[in-house]
């Protein structure tokens, strides 16, 4: 018995044009044609289709699925596996995206709104970027100062907010002054500003400690969209990046001897 492209279409729910890609790529060919050339499928064809619909529904991209099928000693269980592993990951990351939707909901629902100019007011230059902030979410959601980073961001008030960017907003000038000057990042002065963001973080976000805050400066340095949270983009200098670093590194060593800043302060030498 055989049947036509439309009958297997209706019954395996897939449509004309899929099953015309699968017979120019060779992944599935009709066995039969009719006397005026329309293509036929018999049971062994069906077979197949449903050996790929079940491997497509997995996820394998349908090289793969040729490659499966097209050699009877193929270890079908060890692509099997590897693609469940590949969906475990997978999964997780999904997971993980919904907590940052399901924390954005939270923060918009219970957070300040502010309007436009409110915003410019109080954040100015400063950008938010959400790919960071779901990369950053991925990275360091399962970590418990980043949690309570975000939870206390939620509570802030308009006039919080205003506090903490103008406290922001100060230190970043010193900064920058002692950048400029070409004070060296182990200068005191420099210390004292990196002690100074690392309270600032303690006292807005999170309890910061030198390791955690060695962490922070070695994301700044790594990722733009991260440095442009501290120092806006039209503000910053080359090198500022690995300056702050340096800086938070030797004031780590400076507190507690850490290992990573002993490797920062051989980077500067």
């Amino acid at each position: 018995m055989s049947w036509s492209v439309g009958q297997v279409s209706g019954f395996a729910g897939v449509t004309v044009r899929t099953l015309h890609h699968y017979d120019r790529s060779g992944l599935l060919s009709p066995s039969e044609r009719s006397p005026a050339g329309y293509r036929l499928y018999n049971s062994a064809d069906l077979a197949r289709l449903q050996q790929i619909l079940f491997y497509r529904e997995l996820g394998f991209p349908l090289d793969e699925i040729a490659t499966i099928l097209a050699d009877p000693r193929a270890n079908a269980l060890d692509h099997l596996k590897a693609r469940r592993q590949a969906l475990t990951e997978q999964i997780t990351r999904l997971q993980k995206l919904v907590e940052v939707a399901e924390q954005a909901i939270e923060v918009h629902t219970t957070g300040v709104e502010l309007t436009p100019e409110e915003r410019f007011e109080v954040f100015g230059d400063v950008v938010f970027d959400l790919s960071y902030a779901t990369d950053a979410h991925l990275k360091w959601g399962d970590r418990e100062g980043h949690q309570e980073a975000l939870a206390r961001a939620a509570t802030h008030s308009k006039e919080d907010w205003r506090r903490l960017m103008a406290e922001a907003a100060d230190w970043r000038a010193s900064l920058l002054g002692a950048f400029d000057q070409g004070l060296p990042a182990a200068d005191r002065q420099v210390l004292d500003l990196a002690e100074e963001h690392r309270q600032h973080i303690t006292r807005w976000f999170t309890p910061c400690p030198p390791e955690m805050h060695c962490r922070i400066a070695d994301d700044y340095e790594a990722d733009p969209r991260s440095f442009a949270l501290v120092v806006p983009p039209a503000q910053q200098r080359p090198g500022l990046a690995g300056y702050l670093r340096a800086a938070i590194g030797l004031n780590a060593e400076r507190r507690t001897g850490s290992v990573h800043a002993e490797s920062t302060q051989e980077e500067q030498r």
